[in-house]
């Protein structure tokens, strides 16, 4: 019987007849944070896409708060995000307290962190941008 480890790690063969030895797994590199912005009917939309922790999280910072700062209604399509951790929330949080923000479509973890959270009940969510641009 092959250890579990063996059966699914690829193996690295070397010249001799020695025994092969498994690869050692390749750290994942973090998917490409990104921000996109735009206007729709009167609202600031920011939408990000991608993995957004404390090392990428600052382009969507600056992003929410030059725009918070600058229009009264400003949306986040959470649509793409793909990861987020507690500086993505907080970042929500920060930028709900400070202006109108409203999140549409997020990502199912996105979905999940706010209900664990409890940030569920204090954030705007909608479904759609033009129904965030509608308030």
């Amino acid at each position: 019987m092959v250890p579990w480890d063996e059966a699914v790690s690829p193996t690295l063969m070397s010249d001799a007849d020695e025994k092969p030895t498994p690869r050692r797994a390749i750290k994942r590199v973090p998917e490409q944070a990104s921000v996109y912005q735009y206007e729709y009917r009167g609202a600031w939309v920011v939408t990000a896409h991608g993995s957004f922790d404390m090392h990428t999280v600052r382009p969507l910072a600056d992003a929410l708060k030059a725009a918070v700062g600058r229009h009264p209604k400003v949306v986040l399509d959470a649509s793409g995000v793909t990861f987020a951790d507690s500086t993505f929330l907080n970042l929500l949080i920060l930028n709900h307290q400070t202006g109108t923000l409203r999140v549409v479509s997020p990502s199912r973890q996105v979905r999940r962190l706010c209900e664990l959270t409890g940030v569920d009940r204090v954030l705007e969510v909608r479904r759609t941008v033009g129904d965030a641009a509608d308030f």
